[in-house]
């Protein structure tokens, strides 16, 4: 599998990502990792365990940590405060807010659908979204953040803070900054369809054309939430917890949504003030996702194991589409990519209000990493230089039964 979907991430993209399957794809059976030896255990907990404290174990973390090599859990900690308010601990089932990991979770669900046959990805969104007013944009343009549209989370906004410099009496320069007002105030929790209705009401003007250029878009997201939600009949939260959380597992994962509001417990700023919730904290599909760094080790092997999503259509997710400059950092359908002549690394971060998360897959190595705060912290992004242990790991193992 790992040879045929780097020889992949190097073409083109073909035909056949346009079109459905006529049927349901019979999913391969279930993948079955090479067992760690005690030494190779060891190994990994020892040379993880000495990056993480350097990185964040001597830190303000607040959060949890899981390292898994062929399915196994390598190294994990759990650090911190779920509630500050009453220091009840982090644990290995207290959820996170994922932020924009979610979106792996939204284009698999999207690329579930197509695997069924239910939906193509070359399929325009006023098929599914009836009082869609942007024309040619199509769901692959979606998945891909190649649709041009606008950011909700930018022109919803109340305010942008413009900042400027001037000289004063003395002649020296100072930094003076002024609020200009964008959009109307909003007092109240929005969802999903409310965000497509403003676009309509606001005549919102897209910042490009379809499939020109690579523009992140949290707007995307929240659409392909709704398709999925036409496709099936179900209300997303409904649809993730049945279809998807339940079967792989996941019990400790589920949508924050309007209907679970008053369950809201918020995250921190470095200095432990907590973040009120507020008008786009329950749109969903961008961001929303619940989860446990366990239950994430779980969406990992199925994404290997191929019984969520079929292997030729995540090799197909992990290509890269935006090759209009040159450039090792890419986006596949869901995906982030850092294409490397050796190896593609297969990876999203998160950020949203304190929650800063990362999840990245070293394929060729087999190697996950998982990482979720709800206090915000910067170096959590670090996290992904633990992938040097895996790197340097067949040198140091050579010799192990």
């Amino acid at each position: 599998m790992i040879t045929t979907l780097l020889s992949i991430l190097i073409l083109s993209c073909s035909s056949h990502t346009t079109k459905a399957p006529k049927v349901a794809v019979t999913m391969d059976s279930p993948y079955v990792f090479p067992a760690l030896s005690t030494k190779a255990k060891t190994y990994y907990n020892t040379e993880v365990q000495d990056k993480y404290n350097k990185l964040l174990g001597k830190t303000n973390f607040s959060g949890s940590i899981l390292v898994a090599k062929n399915g196994e859990i390598v190294f994990e900690d759990y650090k911190g405060y779920y509630n500050y308010k009453t220091k009840e601990p982090i644990t290995e089932t207290t959820p996170f807010h994922l932020a924009s990991i979610s979106k792996t979770f939204t284009a698999m669900s999207i690329l579930h659908l197509y695997d069924q046959g239910k939906l193509g990805l070359e399929d325009k969104v006023n098929k599914y979204i009836t009082n869609f007013p942007y024309d040619n944009v199509t769901i692959k343009n979606l998945l891909t953040h190649r649709s041009g549209l606008a950011n909700y989370v930018h022109f919803m906004d109340e305010g942008k803070v413009e900042v400027s410099y001037r000289k004063n009496k003395r002649g020296k320069m100072v930094r003076t900054t002024r609020v200009i007002s964008r959009a109307p105030r909003i007092n109240k929790l929005l969802t999903n369809e409310e965000v497509v209705k403003y676009m309509v009401d606001n005549k919102i003007q897209m910042e490009g054309r379809p499939d020109r250029s690579f523009r992140y878009c949290n707007t995307n997201y929240i659409l392909l939430a709704m398709i999925v939600e036409k496709v099936t009949g179900m209300y997303f939260p409904d649809y993730m917890k049945d279809s998807v959380f339940a079967p792989l597992g996941m019990t400790h994962s589920f949508i924050f949504n309007i209907k679970t509001a008053n369950d809201y417990v918020p995250s921190y700023q470095y200095n432990n003030a907590a973040f009120p919730l507020e008008k786009f904290d329950c749109i969903y599909g961008d961001k929303n996702v619940y989860s446990t760094v366990r239950d994430m080790l779980l969406w990992d092997k199925a994404l290997y194991a191929g019984t969520f999503v079929s292997k030729q259509t995540l090799e197909m997710a992990f290509m890269p589409y935006s090759n209009e400059s040159r450039s090792m950092h890419n986006y596949g359908l869901g995906w982030r990519l850092l294409v490397k002549p050796d190896e593609t690394i297969v990876y999203h971060n998160g950020w949203w209000h304190g929650n800063n998360t990362v999840f990245t897959r070293l394929i060729k190595d087999t190697a996950t990493i998982i990482v979720l705060g709800n206090k915000f912290n910067r170096l959590i992004y670090k996290s992904k230089e633990i992938s040097g242990v895996f790197s340097k790991a067949a040198d140091a193992l050579h010799d192990e039964e």
